[in-house]
């Protein structure tokens, strides 16, 4: 019996609920840690704020899903393994995989680790979850119809690498009230679309689970925010935007599909290219705190935090819409639909000047980058 909509809704209904009965106890936890976020020369908040978040968004994921296994394992409903086709994924794997990286958000919300520290973290439950099945092992040629299969030596460090990307750009995007949830939610909606209309049930079941998990987080944090999800929610949606957007290609294994969600999430992704060219330059570790992220260009142009947010949320709705499109056409109307959202991102960056300081670079040859283009912002970036 198929996955029904109505189905989906209640999960996604579930994991919306859960999160927003946990917030208050997740901010609880905060102060009692002192995980807070205190107002200073770098951040954009002008109180203290809570920053674990992020335990009521993973307690939301974790309880749908944990209600959507019970329900397969106990009351015969289609989902995972019955509706599915991977069935070789360790689903519960995933989920330690998942909680290996939220407990290393959480630590580092608490604690502030070292970089290197983290990234093993984040490496650890990549790495769990790759094991798990969710293996970017395979992929369709493009200029044939024979699949291309990659040996495990190669397979594992890209699955690692490329999960371990997606909880990046998403952390390093969450600068403003709203935004990395508001971006994530956006990129959920038109996941889920996709994967409804092609019948990739996992895909499907976990976008609209992570979903609901943001739009309950969002009743928070929209501006002005009661909380922040901290590294402990943005690297838990980062890794479930991944894993998601992989057992999409594992389902079907072509390039279109995989573009898919790196076009959804295009404008953390542009935005983290940009803050690693730009730190680079400057000889800075890429992790590295500055004021040069796309809000704050946005910021620095006169829109206030609520509008700067809506302008990317405007944007990312596009770039769902362009990837849909993209999903139901064919041959050359693909790379024109590829085309007009390159141009459109390239020019909304251009305006914004989130290329400033490269081109600057380029043309003043290597004079140390200074400060100068970043200072007129008014804010420093949080991340």
């Amino acid at each position: 019996m198929p996955v029904t909509l109505r189905h989906f809704l209640v999960l996604g209904l579930i994991a919306c609920v859960v999160v927003l009965l946990a917030m208050p106890s997740a901010k609880k936890v905060a102060k009692r840690f002192d995980a807070i976020d205190y107002p200073d020369a770098r951040r954009v908040n002008t109180e203290p704020i809570a920053r674990l978040g992020g335990i009521a968004i993973f307690a939301g994921i974790l309880v749908a899903l944990f209600v959507e296994l019970l329900g397969e394992t106990f009351l015969g409903w289609a989902g995972f393994y019955t509706g599915g086709v991977r069935t070789d994924v360790n689903h519960w794997g995933v989920m330690i995989g998942l909680a290996v990286v939220f407990a290393t958000g959480v630590v580092d919300d608490v604690k502030h680790i070292r970089a290197l520290a983290k990234l093993a973290g984040q490496i650890a439950g990549a790495l769990i979850i790759a094991t798990s099945g969710v293996l970017f092992d395979s992929l369709m040629n493009p200029f044939g119809h024979e699949m291309i299969h990659f040996a495990w030596w190669f397979a594992y460090p890209l699955t690692v690498f490329y999960l371990v990307s997606f909880m990046n750009v998403i952390n390093l995007i969450d600068g403003l009230d709203g935004l990395a949830g508001g971006i994530t939610a956006i990129g959920s909606v038109w996941l889920f679309v996709i994967a409804f209309q092609g019948g990739l049930v996992e895909t499907a079941m976990l976008s609209i689970v992570l979903l609901g998990a943001c739009l309950g987080f969002l009743k928070y944090n929209f501006h002005p925010a009661s909380i922040f999800m901290g590294d402990s929610g943005s690297l838990t949606l980062g890794a479930m935007l991944g894993v998601i957007s992989l057992l999409g290609v594992m389902k079907t294994p072509t390039l279109v599909i995989m573009a898919v969600p790196l076009i959804v999430v295009a404008i953390p992704i542009a935005d983290t290219a940009c803050a690693i060219i730009r730190r680079l330059l400057r000889h800075q570790p890429i992790m590295q705190p500055d004021k040069g992220h796309l809000h704050h260009r946005l910021l620095g142009r006169g829109f206030s935090m609520r509008n700067s947010v809506i302008i990317i949320y405007a944007w990312t709705f596009v770039l769902g819409l362009g990837a849909f499109l993209m999903s139901n056409t064919h041959g050359v109307w693909i790379v024109v639909v590829f085309l007009v959202l390159l141009i459109i991102s390239f020019a909304i960056m251009w305006a914004v000047g989130l290329f400033e300081p490269v081109l600057r670079h380029h043309y003043h040859g290597r004079q140390p980058l200074d400060e100068a283009s970043d200072s007129q912002d008014g804010v420093d970036a949080s991340n």
